[in-house]
């Protein structure tokens, strides 16, 4: 079965960098509403990369998702604004985002919630050592 994995969180938090060690070889990187309509629709199991703040973000994804029989997977970046800002600065290029972008996402974050029609949900932090730690939701 494929999948619609769900990242949620600020930028700078972290998201970019879970997908790579986690997705990249087993799922197609989508940013926006179009490109997820036709990788699901071809069955492809898909990483949705953007910051997903509201539940009324994330709800035509769920939706898209389930219209094509996809399982909904959500990561939820539960990082500090003081966090993302320390690792936005470390970022290069177009990769790095002024510092107003994450405090804007951050006021407009709504944490997910399994109603929202998630099969699984998981809750990432940083560690002390600047590693992602990755928990299962209930």
């Amino acid at each position: 079965m494929f999948e619609c994995v769900i990242l949620v969180g600020v930028p700078g938090a972290g998201k970019s960098s879970l997908y790579r060690q986690r997705f990249e070889t087993t799922h197609r990187r989508i940013e926006d509403k179009r490109r997820l309509d036709a990788a699901l629709a071809a069955g492809v199991s898909v990483v949705v990369d953007n910051t997903n703040p509201r539940r009324a973000d994330r709800a035509p994804l769920i939706a898209a998702a389930r219209a094509h029989g996809a399982r909904v997977v959500g990561y939820f970046f539960e990082v500090s604004t003081r966090a993302a800002v320390a690792r936005n600065a470390a970022r290069t290029g177009k990769d790095r985002v002024p510092n107003v972008a994450i405090f804007t996402v951050a006021r407009r974050l709504e944490p997910p919630t399994i109603d929202e029609g998630f099969d699984e949900l998981y809750r990432v932090t940083i560690a002390d050592d600047r590693s992602l730690r990755i928990e299962r939701q209930a």
